[in-house]
């Protein structure tokens, strides 16, 4: 039988902390982006506060503010205890319903609560009075754990080839030490270049949002090319007119095979090196253009920009007093060791090695995530 929200729990709102409230003692203030990295970092507070606000592990979390596919949604809670922030719900069953079950019979309805969500292209948010007349499926207590053992498992075997993964890419940045050293030591005295004598760094003409559209070619931003830099494809929101990007090309050039994408805003500094099956236009100052020169190798360049010397180079000099940003300047100044090109091309060589069992893995990946969509639509869909 389907039942509304609002007679199955009911949704309490965490509280509006102020960036004054902030500190680094003190209760963890739990915000969207906490919900679903486990790395983002906590900010603290050690006032008074509401019982209400106060989270312990195994609450059941609803972010009704987000990205739909990554932060907006239902979430359970094991970080310990913490108190909430404004953007999420906490949500208390009204029934006997298993909590795990609920997580999933929301998320099943998401597509459904997307379309009742406002706010501009990718950042959604839902009322709490358009959420509570949302409908979903409650069945007999025995069959929600039956429901909830099989999303498990499938959400095991999804974090279980998430894991592989990660293991290949720590082979990866062993091997790159193994090789080349720690280049805050730079312990064999390689070259130390800045950036702008590797490649020609910039960024690309301004499209304005009345020039977004709903189809034609993909137009990334700096979240676009974060996910493109992590799994090898995005599903884009955004994309210009075919005309447009010609008249781009024709007069300022698009990104070629072997120049790197650079992320400027956001996560700073990830790297997402262009592929010849490429075809897209991308946002000025969310995203850098490094034009490769063909001095070295862009692989080993990308490499380069996960290590503590790189990433110091960019923190240190990221403009914090509002929102971090890399810009131009500071991409032009960034430096990087250079070996002999014959010495970066063995590296590649291993890496594509490396990258062909990634490839399978990610395969095993794509075919698990793809079961668990099937099964979610199956019992919520």
């Amino acid at each position: 039988m389907d039942m509304k929200v609002k007679d199955i729990c009911s949704l309490q709102n965490g509280r509006a902390f102020k960036p004054d409230d902030w500190g680094t003692a003190g209760l963890p203030i739990i915000r969207i982006q906490n919900l679903n990295d486990e790395e983002a970092p906590f900010n603290y507070y050690a006032g008074d506060y509401s019982p209400v606000h106060e989270v312990n592990d195994g609450e059941l979390l609803f972010s009704w503010s987000g990205t739909p596919g990554t932060s907006f949604g239902a979430f359970r809670w094991y970080r310990g205890k913490g108190v909430l922030n404004q953007h999420i719900f906490r949500v208390i069953p009204k029934i006997n319903v298993d909590k795990e079950y609920l997580k999933y019979a929301l998320n099943g309805n998401i597509a459904t609560i997307i379309s009742k969500a406002h706010g501009g292209v990718g950042l959604q948010h839902i009322t709490k009075k358009e959420l509570d007349e949302i409908e979903i499926p409650i069945v007999p207590e025995q069959k929600q754990k039956g429901i909830v053992a099989v999303l498990q498992k499938a959400e095991k075997i999804i974090t279980l080839r998430k894991k592989e993964l990660q293991k290949l890419d720590d082979l990866i940045k062993a091997r790159f030490v193994e090789m080349f050293g720690d280049p805050m030591i730079n312990p064999k005295g390689y070259p130390i270049k800045p950036i702008s004598e590797l490649f020609d760094v910039g960024s690309s003409k301004r499209v304005f949002e009345s020039e977004w559209r709903e189809a034609g070619i993909p137009f990334y931003r700096a979240r676009e090319i974060v996910k493109l830099a992590k799994d090898g494809f995005v599903k884009n929101e955004l994309f210009i007119e075919e005309d447009l990007y010609e008249k781009y090309k024709a007069k300022y050039g698009i990104p070629k095979p072997g120049d790197i994408m650079v992320t400027g805003v956001g996560t700073l500094g990830v790297c997402y090196i262009v592929q010849p099956h490429d075809k897209f236009y991308f946002k000025d100052g969310n995203t850098l253009w490094f034009k490769n020169k063909g001095l070295c190798s862009e692989r080993f360049i990308v490499e380069q920009y996960s290590t503590d010397f790189v990433r110091g180079q960019i923190e240190a000099n990221a403009n914090v007093s509002t929102v971090g940003t890399y810009t131009i300047t500071n991409a032009n100044n960034t430096r990087v060791l250079v070996p002999s090109i014959e010495e970066q091309l063995k590296f590649n060589a291993f890496v594509a090695q490396v990258d062909k069992s990634k490839a399978v893995v990610q395969k095993a990946l794509d075919e698990a995530q793809v079961l668990s969509d099937s099964l979610m639509q199956q019992y919520f869909g």
